[in-house]
């Protein structure tokens, strides 16, 4: 398998983390690719993380609320 990577900022990166950590570039590019897929394994989902906000949010709230009317919102933003 070969696998060229042709970007002078990805040489560039893969060479300073070798040298860092005094292993070869296809051992930095390895070990970059395999912590961010384990960084991406436990990523939550932006539609969850929105549900669980929206879910403590409600739970916080001191009742059901009431619709606004479009001058009371207007004024909210300082529109009027």
């Amino acid at each position: 398998m070969n696998l060229q990577i042709r970007h002078p900022r990805a040489h560039a990166l893969a060479r300073e983390l070798a040298a860092k950590r005094k292993i070869s570039m296809t051992e930095a590019v390895i070990a970059a690719l395999e912590a961010e897929l384990h960084r991406e394994a436990g990523r939550t989902p932006l539609a969850e993380r929105a549900r669980t906000i929206a879910s403590e949010l409600r739970a916080r709230s001191k009742g059901e609320g009431r619709d606004m009317t479009r001058d009371e919102i207007d004024a909210m933003w300082g529109h009027g």
